[in-house]
């Protein structure tokens, strides 16, 4: 059917494993010497079967060669896939490993992105296709389908969304950090409080430049609730650290019910300290300023 069954694979995948110069020293082989290394003479050799597969060696090698491909898993996706459908009539087997390599592929970026929405810890389900765009409310569809293409994230432009409760400053906040996932970026969710809480364990537990550090890695840093009470002393530097090390280099959205103007309100610690934190957030950032009657009624 495919010209080349699992056994004659297997045993030529056997072979290759067991040969003195592996097989980066095979592929330097010409033709004519590969073929006699593994056939020598056998009159039943099938020299298209044999160019099929020794054309797809190094493809196949290098999918090998990535953490948790097997030829076991290739050749049983491909089974399944494909061996018990009556495609295989139409494709050969050089078709049929290409198509299991990319299933593999496909099934390694669903599991990426289960880890990264894992990790985000997103406090609700967003999406940007499901926001309800309304220009008059500040859901301007142009300005919010800008950051669908997480372009922002490549000059590390800050979000700003502000508005009073319940208009949805964190649904908003949230649908960009899904779609960043969906890029392949690395996001986390905090609300202002949460992530004050961390902070402080992470000073308890003597870990506390590892936890910046870790935050300054993230490639979107989404701060919701920002502005619910004014910051001590020490909340206020901490966040101008994070803002600090974030600026111009990774994004980061902040949600607040607060208009900027208020800000020094809750950043009245120090002057100078707020109006660097200022700065640096408001210059390069997106800005939606939300309206409305509540949307939890």
């Amino acid at each position: 059917m495919l010209g080349m069954d699992k056994k004659t694979v297997g045993k030529y995948v056997k072979l290759v494993d067991k040969d003195p110069i592996g097989l980066d020293g095979l592929l330097k082989l010409e033709d004519p010497v590969l073929e006699h290394r593994y056939t020598g003479g056998n009159a039943a050799y099938s020299e298209k079967r044999f160019q099929d597969l020794s054309g797809r060696l190094e493809y196949i090698t290098k999918e090998l060669g990535k953490t948790g491909v097997t030829m076991c898993l290739l050749w049983e996706e491909y089974r399944k896939d494909f061996l018990e459908t009556r495609k295989t009539r139409d494709i050969t087997l050089g078709e049929g490993m290409e198509m299991m390599l990319q299933s593999e592929r496909d099934k390694r970026r669903v599991s990426r992105l289960a880890r990264l929405l894992k990790n985000a810890r997103f406090r609700y389900e967003a999406s940007i296709e499901r926001i309800n765009f309304d220009k008059t409310k500040g859901r301007d569809k142009d300005r919010i389908m800008q950051l669908s293409t997480c372009d922002y994230l490549k000059t590390g432009a800050s979000v700003l969304i502000s508005g009073p409760t319940g208009v949805g400053k964190s649904y908003l906040a949230t649908a960009p950090g899904r779609q960043a996932c969906m890029y392949g970026y690395k996001v986390n969710y905090y609300n202002m409080q949460k992530l004050s809480e961390a902070i402080n364990m992470a000073r308890i537990e003597s870990s506390i430049s590892k936890f910046f550090d870790k935050l300054s890695g993230i490639d979107l840093l989404i701060v919701d609730d920002f502005g619910l009470v004014k910051l001590s002393w020490q909340q206020l530097i901490d966040f101008m650290e994070i803002i600090e090390d974030r600026h111009a280099r990774k994004s980061t959205i902040n949600a607040s019910q607060l208009p900027i103007s208020d800000w020094y309100d809750v950043l009245a610690k120090n002057k100078t300290i707020a109006d660097s934190i200022i700065d640096r957030i408001v210059k390069t950032s997106y800005r939606f300023e939300l309206k409305g009657d509540s949307l939890r009624k």
